[in-house]
């Protein structure tokens, strides 16, 4: 068993003696667009029993970041960010953890919360919800994982498919799409995925059987390939009604969000598709998810997509090419003091490891 205790230079070589009192976060004061962000100095958050503090290097930026920056939340929420990476400087009284001081980790951050989300230096947590950052990975790449990486494992569960079952995929391209691909592929699931034709060779890469195109002829297409439709299908681009065609009567439909927005069409039950709404929310704390996460990256199963990092002080920008789509990898805010210049405002393509 941990007691409390904060880490020091002779406790673990590289980490800080001491911890400021005050920390730099990213936060919001109103709804907006994405000049609401700004940097802001904050008193630090300090580990509590059964809690963990993690010295935040990386913030990634995710859709569901532009969603509550944008009012989509129950109340404004101060701090955003859903993914963190850094090092344990502090451990709670009576913490019962085999986390260590100074250890490398990431987590998954539910900004919610009234601590708010990972957009800050200091961020204090249960400590099932943290786990070891996969071994060869830096900060920045592993806080590409915990968020999308739950959604994506969440989707498979649910759709509780045996191996050799057939599953489609929308918007396999993207971040949360890529790991439903492979984590699909390690589960011994035929995949079948959608992307434009810039993204073929990377979707191919990613595991899936069969691709084709995007767009308004998915279901058609995928029908192509399986006159019966597919066993299962996750729908990461919130295609809706339009790829309700791709599946099989009597199959499953997971979706990660309720509707693509106002005009979008409903879904309405047809042919006993069973339809499921999963929330990320229902894998926080599931410390065993996190951990076999992990695992699949660094036996080389899972891969994180970089495309840029921004500063802090670039946090809006960041929001704003998220927003304007197209983006192939993860878009991250770099709080390491030491990271010197970062790739914002430069276009550069996506790093695989």
């Amino acid at each position: 068993m941990n007691t409390s205790k904060v880490a020091s230079s002779e406790d673990s070589p590289g980490v800080e003696d001491g911890s400021p009192d005050t920390m730099r976060a990213v936060v919001m004061k109103e709804a907006g667009n994405a000049e609401v962000l700004r940097v802001a100095e904050l008193p630090a958050p300090h580990a509590g029993a059964g809690e963990v503090r993690i010295s935040v290097n990386a913030a990634t930026v995710n859709a569901g970041d532009l969603l509550l920056r944008q009012g989509g939340g129950p109340s404004v929420v101060e701090i955003l960010g859903m993914d963190a990476a850094g090092i344990i400087d502090e451990i709670g009284p009576g913490t019962t953890t085999d986390l260590k001081l100074g250890d490398r980790v990431m987590a998954f951050v539910q900004p919610l919360r009234p601590a708010g989300g990972a957009y800050a230096q200091k961020v204090v947590l249960p400590a099932n919800w943290v786990v070891q950052a996969p071994q060869g990975t830096s900060d920045v790449e592993a806080s590409t994982l915990p968020m999308n990486g739950l959604t994506a494992m969440l989707a498979i569960d649910t759709l509780a498919l045996s191996p050799g079952e057939t599953v489609a995929v929308t918007g396999a391209a993207g971040g949360l799409g890529g790991y439903v691909v492979q984590l699909a592929h390690i589960a011994g699931l035929r995949v079948i995925a959608d992307a434009a034709p810039a993204d073929v060779d990377l979707v191919r890469s990613l595991g899936a059987d069969i691709v084709v195109a995007r767009g308004d002829a998915f279901a058609a297409q995928v029908r192509e390939h399986v006159p019966a439709g597919v066993d299962g299908l996750v729908d990461t681009a919130v295609v809706g009604a339009a790829a309700l065609g791709a599946i099989r009567d009597n199959g499953i439909l997971v979706n990660v969000r309720p509707s693509a927005g106002p005009g979008s069409a409903p879904l309405h039950p047809e042919r006993g598709i069973d339809f499921r709404l999963i929330s990320v929310a229902d894998y926080g704390g599931r410390q065993d998810k996190l951990e076999q996460l992990r695992r699949h990256v660094e036996h080389g199963r899972l891969t994180l997509r970089v495309a840029a990092t921004f500063s802090p002080e670039h946090a809006a920008q960041a929001h704003r090419r998220l927003e304007a789509g197209g983006t192939r990898g993860r878009l991250v805010i770099d709080f390491s003091e030491a990271a010197g210049p970062r790739t914002s405002d430069v276009t550069i393509p996506a790093v695989n490891r």
